[in-house]
């Protein structure tokens, strides 16, 4: 890894079944993929799977001891039982990050895929496409942990941005 990328960004697409992780080194506009995979949790009963999602992110935080960490938000759910197992799932993934000392931020599906791809409404498989562009990956990576690597590389395009710029609203607002 060159010298030079010194932020490392852990992205997180929580799941019930299967959560997905990236983590890239950044310096804002470059990007580098330093590892990434799945937690696979849809054969254990659901309490465990709690635990075992906890303690897979406390473990990975542990190991490669980012910055930061980007976490998907929970936006909509057809069926309320779900959208309940995947607000736990997403609290296991928030308190392993927190308990690292990690500072955390939430993006939305739909400005992590303007971010990544160009527009909020880009397909799953362009997603995947972009990942493998933006951070030169020699294969596609899996849905799952395209998904978090692309939440990672929305927020390392956003960090560059300050804050009191990036939440003026209109040019009325603008205090330079």
């Amino acid at each position: 890894m060159p010298s030079v990328l010194r932020h490392r960004i852990l992205g997180i697409d929580p799941g019930s079944r299967t959560t997905g992780f990236g983590i890239i080194d950044t310096d804002g506009r470059r990007s580098v993929r330093v590892a990434g995979g799945c937690i696979r949790v849809d054969h254990l009963p659901w309490p465990r799977r709690l635990g075992v999602l906890f303690d897979g992110i406390a473990q990975v935080v542990e190991e490669y001891r980012p910055h930061e960490m980007a976490v998907e938000q929970l936006i909509f759910a057809r069926d309320v039982t779900a959208a309940l197992k995947l607000g736990q799932a997403r609290g296991a993934v928030l308190c392993a990050g927190l308990k690292g000392d990690i500072q955390v931020h939430e993006y939305s599906p739909k400005s992590v895929k303007l971010a990544v791809v160009g527009t909020g409404s880009a397909e799953k498989a362009q997603v995947q496409h972009m990942v493998r562009l933006l951070l030169s990956l020699a294969e596609t990576p899996p849905e799952d942990e395209a998904d978090a690597l692309a939440l990672a590389l929305c927020h390392a395009h956003s960090m560059g941005i300050p804050a009191r710029r990036r939440a003026t609203a209109s040019w009325r607002d603008f205090r330079p």
